[in-house]
């Protein structure tokens, strides 16, 4: 696979200045699913302006208050987020504060869902502190802590336990298929391009809704977009 020799290549430029890169999220999952996986998502031990003293060239530090920096490399994009835990999100998508860390089972709790929080070094270890392998294994979309306080905090995490369930043929965990129903209306707090850029996502539009919801709530989505 030619992106994971990329990210083998690159971890190696990292462990050259001394620090650490890992796979994370879809690309970890996909990769065990035994998909071809899209995103080239990273983490890694080094702020952004460690990565700045070896990578000049070819890379975005627009973010770098984030943590996230973007580089280019053998012709991919690499989205490196340093290792972090964040709290206060003041609206419904973005957390106030950020504070770098250097532990991995620190940063998996910032995360979505368990299948979405799996970790991989460059020896192809994997790295699961939130039974995510178990779940990928048996289909199942949970949330990482309590559903309600984590679609609270960012609530497209609704349309995305949906798109998982549809692109992955998955099901939703129960507690957080209810807690979904129960709170669509946060929705109303998100940009609509968002909303849309979603369910563009699930290739079926509205039809990847009616498991889930019933009539008034696909309506409710759908009046949203339109």
């Amino acid at each position: 696979m030619e992106k994971l020799d990329a990210y083998l290549s690159l971890a190696n430029l990292f462990h050259q200045y001394g620090w650490k890169l890992y796979l994370v999220g879809g690309s970890v999952r996909d990769y065990l699913l035994f998909d071809e996986f899209n995103d080239l998502d990273v983490v890694s031990d080094a702020t952004p302006d460690d990565i700045a003293k070896f990578f000049k060239e070819r890379a975005s530090y627009n973010f770098k208050k984030y943590g996230a920096v973007t580089l280019y490399f053998k012709s991919y994009k690499f989205d490196v987020t340093t290792l972090r835990k964040e709290s206060n999100y003041l609206d419904s998508r973005h957390p106030k504060q950020i504070e770098f860390v250097k532990d991995l089972d620190i940063d998996v709790k910032r995360r979505d869902f368990t299948i979405n929080a799996l970790y991989m070094d460059d020896k192809l270890k994997i790295y699961d502190y939130v039974d995510g392998v178990n779940d990928l294994n048996n289909k199942i979309i949970r949330m990482i802590g309590d559903p309600l306080t984590r679609i609270k905090e960012d609530p497209l995490r609704i349309l995305r336990a949906i798109r998982f369930k549809e692109t992955l043929n998955f099901e939703i965990e129960e507690e957080l298929e209810k807690v979904i129903k129960e709170n669509i209306s946060l929705l109303d707090n998100l940009n609509k391009e968002k909303i849309k850029e979603e369910i563009r996502k699930m290739n079926k539009d509205k039809n990847a809704l009616i498991p889930l919801f019933d009539e008034f709530h696909i309506t409710y989505l759908i009046d949203m977009i339109n």
